[in-house]
């Protein structure tokens, strides 16, 4: 599979990738750090959602974002191209929605 793609056939996209590549290193090779939650923070767990109604302007499709949030402090986050095409701007929103619902279930399981 090397031998099929290089890093050089990404074009821009090898700036961002070596970018994350030393965020991961850093990372390593800081085993102790981590999310910290004081002991009088709230420990409740919010979740926002939002679409654009066919933002994509090649196939119409919505872009779906949303972020989950636990104790105020951000833990997990997701956009991504919606697979259907919604033909309402409700439709797209309860499709973020929906989306939303399933990160909190997967969070919580």
């Amino acid at each position: 599979m090397k031998g099929e793609f290089q890093m050089s056939d990404m074009g821009e996209l090898t700036f961002f990738l070596e970018a994350v590549k030393k965020i991961f290193k850093y990372l390593k090779g800081q085993p102790k750090l981590g999310l910290w939650y004081p002991r009088e923070s709230p420990f409740m767990l919010e979740a926002y959602s939002d679409s654009d109604y066919a933002g994509a302007n090649k196939n119409r499709k919505s872009i779906t974002g949303g972020c989950q949030v636990l104790g105020k402090r951000l833990i997990s986050w997701q956009c991504k191209k919606q697979t259907i095409v919604a033909t309402s701007s409700t439709e797209a929103e309860y499709v973020a929605a929906t989306n939303c619902c399933g990160q909190v279930l997967w969070i919580q399981n």
